[in-house]
């Protein structure tokens, strides 16, 4: 039986984002599996935002997969997203599945992945969260899976998506996790840093911030040759790095419960650094209609609409459960300033 959530260990799954080739597979593999690593992980199908690029080797890479299991003893997972997927996998006798955040968000196709593997008592299913901050999605998905017989499940954190350019690629929102594991306490969670941070640097930090939350283990991602990736490259390490930072990793005996309290302090600093790239975005604007302005002789200040933005904004504020007169002072401020910049401009003119 394929039960990887039988242990008191933490849970270390590592491989490439996808298999790009028999050798880079095998040689990945190898090198994981010498540095004590027991289950590969490697995409065989990739879902892309847009057409064109890298979509994974597809069934070929199953028979790979395979040869790491003979060669390794190594234990294989893939993302399935699809009937037909999950079929193939099973033919060629891969045991862990991993559902992906796209597909979490959609209860049709996890409602069919999770027919398919009915009755399969001797596989693990690996459920990421969705792409959007929605807890009841990601229970909804796992609950799904647990209706059909299956009982090895364990939930992925990999982060949440955005538009915003910040310091992570996947915002993690530490608190959604933390919810989870309040509403089903039983359940085992790792950590993606690998997706949650983007870049290969971040992942000691997010995966000591994991262990320090008292999650069951990690999923990372690593490649023989990180920077001739076909994708993902940015946030794939080395197997040698990847066993560096597992060596440097605090295990704590006992969870510290003023832990969550640093990680909201964490998760107050992303927001902080969100923050101000929007102010930043919003002054630049200010600049442009400054210019504008300039060019076509239109006065600086247009007294009707601050104040309608200022009865609009307030009104927002109160329906968020924000105190109105602190909103109004933000508002303020950010009006003087950009008035400020204006100013200037009408000086150089």
């Amino acid at each position: 039986m394929t039960d990887i959530t039988n242990t008191s260990s933490p849970i270390i799954i590592a491989g490439p984002c996808s298999a790009e080739t028999r050798e880079q597979t095998l040689e990945t593999a190898k090198a994981l599996s010498a540095y004590g690593v027991k289950i590969f992980r490697a995409g065989l199908w990739k879902p892309r935002t847009m057409p064109g690029g890298f979509e994974g080797v597809g069934k070929a890479g199953l028979k790979w997969l395979r040869e790491v299991e003979d060669v390794t003893g190594m234990a294989s997972a893939t993302e399935v997203a699809t009937i037909q997927h999950v079929k193939e996998a099973l033919r060629e006798g891969v045991r862990i599945f991993w559902i992906g955040a796209r597909t979490t968000t959609n209860p049709f196709a996890v409602q069919e992945i999770a027919d398919q593997l009915n009755g399969k008592e001797d596989i693990t299913v690996l459920v990421k969260n969705p792409v959007n901050t929605d807890p009841d999605l990601w229970i909804g998905a796992i609950e799904r899976l647990k209706l059909t017989g299956i009982r090895n499940i364990i939930a992925i954190h990999r982060g949440f998506s955005t538009y915003e350019k910040g310091l992570f690629r996947n915002l993690p929102y530490w608190h959604i996790p933390i919810e989870i594991k309040r509403r089903l306490p039983d359940l085992m969670m790792i950590c993606d840093p690998s997706h949650i941070g983007g870049k290969r640097e971040l992942i000691y930090h997010i995966s000591q911030q994991a262990m320090d939350m008292g999650f069951n283990g990690l999923m990372i991602e690593s490649h023989i040759s990180p920077d001739r990736a076909l994708s993902d490259s940015n946030q794939q390490i080395t197997p040698n790095e990847l066993n560096e930072i597992l060596r440097k990793l605090i295990i704590r005996d006992n969870f510290d419960p003023s832990a969550n309290l640093e990680e909201y302090r964490r998760e107050i600093d992303e927001i902080d650094e969100r923050i101000l790239s929007l102010l930043s975005k919003r002054m630049k604007i200010a600049k442009a209609i400054g210019e504008y302005k300039v060019k076509h002789n239109i006065p600086i200040v247009q007294h009707a609409r601050f104040e309608r933005i200022i009865q609009d904004r307030t009104l927002q504020a109160k329906g968020l459960g924000l105190n109105e007169d602190f909103i109004k002072t933000i508002l303020e401020i950010t009006h003087e300033e950009s008035v400020k910049e204006q100013v200037e401009l009408y000086n150089k003119k």
